[in-house]
């Protein structure tokens, strides 16, 4: 369930320490996070189909969306989340108890910043970060397959999809399976800033004159690409060079204003 503009509270993805400073429930800010992250990490329990006690989490490639209404607004409603990975992985295989499908929790961090105050016990990190929890069904309609693949694709670098060999012959979509999150509910943290301090540590001067405090801002820096040893295109394509030094400016500028912000 969700309420107009945000993902309904629950127990379970109500943010409890420091919730009122740094917790969103709103589409937007749950959907940018998950859409900007690289890497999302996906936990399931595998109890169904093994005696390990352990809970299973997987690094997957995946992105908000909606096949239903392709250009949803991503800050007017829930979307759905598309993962892919190998046809015969654990997750993929995994049948579920449940009518709705196997029950997952999906989560996104992005760091901006090591925080370096006077003590190590308020030594931090500026960091955005969602979970979002729902249930997750194989896709096996192959128009939606391969709008999701497309959207995962092209949500990792814009328009790579239009600028490789498509579409996908019939083995790699049999070896490639896509998964459909049904995001159920789903919350954001979000902490920008310097350090805070405690009173006493403050008014200490022996101590604010030897040890340094401030931020280390951190975003994520794409590299001067390498030509594969097959590659023959001579000049780097300008949606490659443009993304890449559009992506390392914007990181760049969102850290230090994450590590400015009061």
């Amino acid at each position: 369930m969700a309420s107009s503009g945000a993902y309904d509270k629950t127990v379970v993805n109500t943010v409890q320490r420091y919730g009122k400073e740094r917790a969103s429930y709103d589409y937007k800010t749950i959907h940018q996070i998950i859409d900007s992250t690289p890497v999302l990490h996906v936990s399931f329990n595998p109890a169904a189909t093994t005696s390990d006690p352990f809970p299973a989490i997987l690094p997957m490639i995946g992105c908000t969306g909606s096949f239903a209404s392709p250009s949803a607004d991503p800050a007017a409603g829930p979307l759905d989340l598309y993962i892919h990975g190998y046809v015969s992985s654990r997750l993929m295989k995994s049948p579920s108890t449940h009518p709705s499908g196997t029950p997952v929790a999906v989560a996104a961090t992005l760091l901006d910043g090591l925080v370096l105050a006077l003590t190590p016990n308020h030594h931090s990190c500026n960091f955005r970060s969602a979970i979002a929890f729902g249930y997750a069904v194989l896709v096996t309609e192959e128009k939606e397959k391969l709008y999701a693949m497309q959207l995962i694709t092209d949500n990792m670098l814009p328009t790579r999809w239009a600028n490789s060999r498509i579409p996908p012959t019939k083995a790699e979509m049999t070896s490639t399976s896509v998964l459909r999150v049904s995001i159920s509910h789903a919350s954001a943290k979000v902490r920008a800033g310097g350090p805070g301090e405690d009173r006493a540590d403050l008014k200490d001067e022996e101590l604010r004159k030897r040890v340094w405090t401030g931020v280390v801002p951190a975003w994520i820096q794409w590299g001067e690409p390498i030509p594969a040893e097959g590659n023959r295109v001579n000049e780097m394509p300008e949606y490659v060079e443009g993304w890449r030094n559009g992506e390392n400016r914007d990181g760049r500028v969102g850290a230090y204003e994450a590590a400015m912000e009061k």
